[in-house]
């Protein structure tokens, strides 16, 4: 995207812009960002407020991780499942700025992004329910990681 982004500029400026660009930096931006998330699902870098969880007691915990996981798997599903209903409505439409370029796949983001996610959230799940178990917050533990990285390199 970046490299999208210079170069249009670069042209634009020469006098010659490129009639694809906003529309192909859109697209970009979306798979970006969901391609992103599900890669932070699997880190489980999204916002969190485990120091409340973890003051809670330890059955109100496990009880409210399950409902906050559950809600997140559904709402995924839903959004997987939607999306691909958007893309059966969708076929045969084509990008304005490139009518080679359907629309089935720069929307197919949506469903693919949404089932990577789930597929992420389920793979780091094993180590968040350790965590959990064991009360150690996420920020405890990335920085239990850091100083380990960090001390073993300098050894």
């Amino acid at each position: 995207m970046t490299t999208v982004v210079v170069f249009a500029v670069i042209w634009r400026k020469a006098g010659a812009s490129f009639v694809w660009y906003d529309e192909i930096g859109s697209i970009m931006l979306a798979w970006i960002t969901y391609y992103g998330a599900a890669l932070a699902a699997l880190k489980r870098g999204h916002i969190g407020f485990d120091g409340i969880l973890l003051a809670m007691p330890y059955r109100w915990r496990i009880a409210a991780a399950v409902v906050g996981e559950i809600v997140v798997f559904a709402f995924f599903a839903l959004l997987a499942w939607t999306g691909w209903q958007v893309l059966q409505v969708l076929q045969g439409m084509n990008l304005i700025s490139l009518p080679s370029v359907p629309i089935l796949v720069t929307q197919s983001v949506i469903p693919i992004g949404a089932v990577l996610f789930i597929i992420c959230e389920a793979l780091s799940l094993p180590e968040y329910w350790r965590r959990l178990r064991e009360g150690i917050s996420a920020d405890a533990a990335e920085l239990a990681e850091a100083l380990e990285t960090h001390g073993t390199s300098r050894t």
